[in-house]
């Protein structure tokens, strides 16, 4: 990991604006500026993990709590047809943030296989 900020980190700190749809001392849940579907929320830690290869054995709490929380924001979102959560792991899988974070999709209908 760099010395940099990401651009995660800097929204965490709130050094930049984002639609914050929840947040909690673990997590954050906010919209996606470049949204791949009509509801497209991302859920990251605060703890800086890069990547879910990166999580720790003694990060299974925090995981877990991640997954509840996308649960949650998914309801909140009223997401009851369904919605889909992603975690991209690298570069080859589309991980494009060097910070751990799980995508909810949903407001339509989403096909499979993705990609």
């Amino acid at each position: 990991m760099s010395d940099e900020k990401t651009i995660f980190k800097k929204i965490i700190d709130k050094e930049i604006p984002a639609d914050i749809v929840f947040e909690d001392d673990l997590c954050l849940a906010f919209r996606d500026v470049n949204p791949q579907a009509p509801t497209h929320v991302l859920v990251i830690p605060k703890q800086e993990i890069p990547s879910v290869a990166d999580l720790a054995d003694s990060d299974a709490a925090l995981a877990g709590h991640l997954l509840l929380v996308a649960r949650d924001v998914a309801k909140q979102l009223e997401l009851d047809s369904g919605f889909r959560l992603v975690v991209n792991n690298g570069p080859g899988a589309g991980q494009t943030v060097d910070h751990l974070h799980i995508h909810i999709l949903g407001g339509r209908s989403l096909v499979w296989p993705p990609g």
